[in-house]
């Protein structure tokens, strides 16, 4: 299991390494997948964050962000995951705290589903949309009274929310400076998203060519490498930001498998420009930091 994670090599190298039938090898990755995700989702999937203190965004509790996760056409599916960007894929989304650590994970989603709407059917989306979602209760920015609530950072393809923040479109920010600031902040606050996507599809291999398993298998395989991943990063943590394993740097990694939502999220809500512009103007007043400019 372990290699095959690691590696992504196909159920016929296997069986010919390890002298075992492919299709036995198959259950075996099936079954081992399942009870990995019972066990290890409630201890590595906790509820974290921190992206003040280390990104510089106050009252910001997560970022979220979707992937694309290539895989093979699946039998008896017709186009269901086939996807706009013309190949197959699954999806991925995740929430990730300020250590590069998934914190809530969506998976399964078919890949000819828009972007957006797969973000408003998910269960977290549902969640923070419905008021339902666990945020802390609103607070003052540091150094104000000004009282915000707590947000999601994402990128264009998510819907604009009191609770999601999301850059402001490039016409519009276009000779406007305190726009221009604000979506640098939110950009490089939410960029842990694409760092912990990376950081997965290098340690987990699997991900650098279309996963050829059926895709309920495919969901289970995600939430175990996120689940890996996380546990991963807790040691990286405790070692002192030391890793006790290598990346291959000689093995060029693969950006055609694993691709980032696009397009935009739907309707604007008012309430959430409203909360945008007070970040806005926080970051070019109180809240400004000398290496924006």
């Amino acid at each position: 299991m372990a290699l095959y994670l690691a590696t992504g090599e196909s159920f016929r190298s296997l069986a010919f390494a390890f002298r075992i039938s492919n299709s036995y090898i198959s259950i075996i990755v099936k079954e081992t997948l399942a009870v990995l995700k019972q066990n290890l989702m409630p201890i590595f999937l906790p509820d974290r964050s921190g992206i003040w203190t280390k990104w510089n965004f106050p009252n910001c509790i997560l970022a979220i962000d979707g992937k694309h996760v290539r895989i093979r056409c699946p039998n008896n599916y017709g186009s269901l995951f086939f996807n706009y960007k013309d190949y197959f894929s699954t999806v991925l989304l995740a929430m990730v705290d300020a250590n590069y650590k998934f914190v809530a994970i969506d998976v399964g989603s078919y890949g000819r589903e828009g972007d957006s709407g797969i973000f408003l059917k998910s269960t977290m989306g549902q969640q923070i949309l419905n008021g339902v979602f666990k945020f802390p209760e609103d607070s003052a920015l540091p150094g104000t009274d000004i009282i915000v609530p707590h947000v999601v950072l994402g990128d264009q393809a998510f819907r604009l929310h009191k609770h999601i923040l999301r850059p402001f479109s490039q016409k519009s920010a276009r000779g406007d400076n305190s726009k221009t600031v604000f979506n640098y902040r939110l950009s490089r606050a939410r960029r842990v998203t694409e760092n912990a996507f990376g950081l997965l599809s290098q340690t987990f291999r699997v991900y650098y060519q279309p996963i050829n398993i059926a895709p309920t298998t495919v969901d289970d395989l995600i939430i175990v490498t996120c689940c890996l991943h996380n546990m991963l990063r807790d040691a990286y943590l405790e070692n002192n930001g030391k890793a006790y394993y290598q990346f291959d740097q000689e093995c060029s990694t693969q950006n055609n498998n694993m691709r980032s939502f696009s397009g935009e999220g739907g309707f604007i809500n008012t309430e959430g420009v409203r909360v945008r512009d007070i970040f806005k103007d926080y970051f070019a007043n109180l809240g400004a930091v000398p290496w924006q400019m």
